[in-house]
């Protein structure tokens, strides 16, 4: 029996609708809640006469924007764990004594965890934005942290939140690698270039103030232009905004693991026997070591089959970069760079287009990029016999990993891969019931690994195309269930599921604003 605060969503997930005050819709379905209402507006606000917004710095600048208690800061990952801003302005804000800060960022990386200090005192007491990982993930999932759950989003979904409103952002610090004296920015130049400025766009509008936070002064007027000085209230000069190396966390090189291979490889002989790898292809790249391989060996096909594709769109790496310079691909639709060459190409190649977050993948405006595409190529920690699959939590029930634009790509790509290994360390990856849902099995079309391969059995087209192709007997083509026992045999046996309360520690948004699971607090045993 359920309490009435809490009901049993479309993905079959008991999620709550109220916590803390805080009110909540459950998941209907991937393209269930219809936008209503309008978006969210800003202040209005007006400078006037010729003085610059230069401050004297971090401090100058939390006095200028009259930062109280309880508001809420925003922070976006650019140099993922190379960033410095995030740390070095709530420790700031701690020695001013404020407290009761809600942290809105974009996510969280082990550079941060310098922060869980100020997360014990209370001086950040909740986490309403983008994900969190690494040893914060843990003290979330222990319950440990806040009083109330945190919220995790893709990186579309982030930016529905703040246009419609449901993350309100009272102070934006925006880093950025280079600014004239009167806030134009750019990503592109300066002493720590990141590449595109994709993810802090979002908070430039709507935020109430609008902080940038530099390195590098440069001339009026900088160009190119990435947030335009008309948003932005001050800019805090300080001496480093970070190391463009962390740029590179996580696995931004290609798998040489045989098996890791042999995925990507089925992947595009499966695109291939779909009749996909033609002029016009448009893909969804990003890091990891499989989805890189696959990029790889799709660019040698298409170049085998003297195939261009239209654009590629995602976390860019050089692999992509090689794609376009060698006119495999018309296009580099770019919001995040994960390598320093993407860096670089941004800088140089004027078909390496900058887009926004909001333009990349939220599901309320009138055309997202998601909506362009024909592949997409999504990792999982886990995935169900239903096709949900989990990326937030790992199978000890810790929420380790963000969302990422895994949902966003999902939703809108014709053909959506899920790439993985039958089993992790004698944990499986296909089984009956996720421990969490992040992306549901609605939008998740062909699931690979080194075995063979599983369709939706909703994707009749699919089916149907794969069984008229010439290909057809070079895949081996199994149900999901199939995979799944096949994932319990290479395991040692079925998976056991995590220890835990009823507490809700974290909830995971789907990218329209509903829940689709609840993180329930772990118990260790």
């Amino acid at each position: 029996m359920l309490s009435k605060a809490e009901v049993v969503n479309a993905a079959g997930r008991k999620v709550p609708t109220e916590i803390a005050g805080m009110r909540f819709e459950p998941f209907s379905g991937a393209y269930g809640r219809i936008p209503a209402g309008r978006r969210y507006g800003p202040p209005m606000k007006a400078r006037w006469g010729r003085e610059e917004k230069i401050v004297g710095g971090i401090e100058e600048a939390i006095k200028k924007v009259e930062l109280k208690d309880g508001m809420t800061i925003s922070f976006h990952h650019q140099m993922r764990n190379g960033d410095h801003t995030l740390n070095r302005v709530v420790s700031i804000i701690a020695e001013m004594g404020y407290k009761d800060m809600t942290l809105a960022p974009t996510s969280m990386f082990p550079v941060h965890e310098k922060t869980l200090p100020l997360m014990r005192e209370g001086i950040i007491s909740w986490i309403n934005g983008g994900s969190v990982r690494g040893e914060i993930g843990k003290a979330v999932s222990r319950g440990e942290l806040f009083g109330k759950p945190v919220i995790v989003r893709s990186h579309g979904g982030r930016t529905r939140a703040i246009e419609e409103g449901s993350l309100h952002v009272d102070v934006a610090f925006i880093s950025v690698p280079v600014s004239d004296p009167y806030g134009n920015a750019n990503g592109v130049y300066g002493k720590h270039p990141c590449g595109a400025l994709g993810f802090p766009w979002i908070d430039s509008v709507y935020a109430d103030k609008v902080v940038l936070v530099t390195d590098t002064i440069e001339d009026y007027p900088l160009s190119p232009i990435s947030i335009p000085e008309y948003r932005v209230d001050y800019v805090a000069e300080v001496e480093e905004i970070g190391d463009p190396k962390g740029i590179e966390f996580g696995t931004t090189k290609i798998t040489t693991d045989p098996q890791r291979l042999g995925i990507a490889s089925t992947t595009v002989d499966v695109i291939e026997a779909l009749g996909m790898i033609k002029d016009g292809l448009s893909f969804q790249a990003g890091a990891g070591g499989i989805s890189l391989a696959v990029v790889k060996f799709l660019h040698e096909r298409m170049v085998d089959r003297n195939v261009v594709g239209s654009f590629a769109v995602g976390g860019t790496t050089g692999y992509v970069v090689d794609m376009l310079e060698e006119g495999v691909i018309k296009k580099i639709m770019d919001a995040q760079a994960f390598d320093l060459r993407a860096v670089e190409s941004l800088r140089e190649n004027r078909d390496h287009v900058e887009i926004s977050h909001y333009h990349f993948g939220s599901p309320f405006n009138m055309g997202a990029v998601v909506n362009k595409l024909d592949l997409c190529f999504l990792g999982a920690t886990e995935i169900d016999v239903n096709f949900n699959v989990n990326v937030n939590t790992y199978s000890n029930g810790y929420i380790m990993q963000p969302t990422g634009g895994h949902q966003d790509a999902a939703a809108g790509s014709r053909v959506t891969f899920v790439t993985c290994p039958l089993a992790r360390k004698n944990i499986p990856v296909i089984r009956d019931k996720v421990t969490s849902i992040t992306t549901p099995g609605e939008t998740a079309d062909i699931v690979v690994t080194e075995a063979g391969i599983a369709i939706n059995p909703k994707r009749e087209d699919l089916i149907k195309a794969l069984e008229r192709s010439p290909l057809k007997e070079e895949i081996m083509l199994l149900t999901i269930e199939e995979l799944k026992d096949l994932s319990y045999s290479a395991a040692g046996g079925e998976p056991q599921m995590p220890t835990t309360t009823e507490e809700v520690v974290a909830l995971i948004e789907y990218r329209d604003g509903t829940i689709i699971d609840a993180v329930r607090r772990v118990v260790e045993e």
